[in-house]
């Protein structure tokens, strides 16, 4: 797991193929707070999501990269 630390609002999360999961609120805890604006369509459109901080790989610059492709890493979110 990265240091936790070094994650800060505003970074944009990326799966391990680097495509886009969603955009940091910030850290509760365990967990990484995403923004609603990365909330999803439907049902869970307008809700918070939260990632583990398990599912960080590392943070590199302004991106927090994650150990599992986005498709993959948003079956893992945990709804607010």
């Amino acid at each position: 797991m990265a240091d936790a630390s070094a994650i800060k609002e505003h970074m944009e999360v990326i799966g391990a193929d680097g495509v886009h999961v969603g955009t940091v609120d910030h850290v509760d805890g365990h967990r990484i707070k995403l923004t609603k604006t990365d909330s999803g369509e439907g049902g869970h459109k307008g809700h918070h999501h939260y990632i583990s901080l398990g599912l960080v790989a590392d943070v590199e610059g302004d991106k927090v990269r994650l150990s599992a492709n986005a498709d993959v890493a948003v079956t893992f979110e945990e709804e607010a």
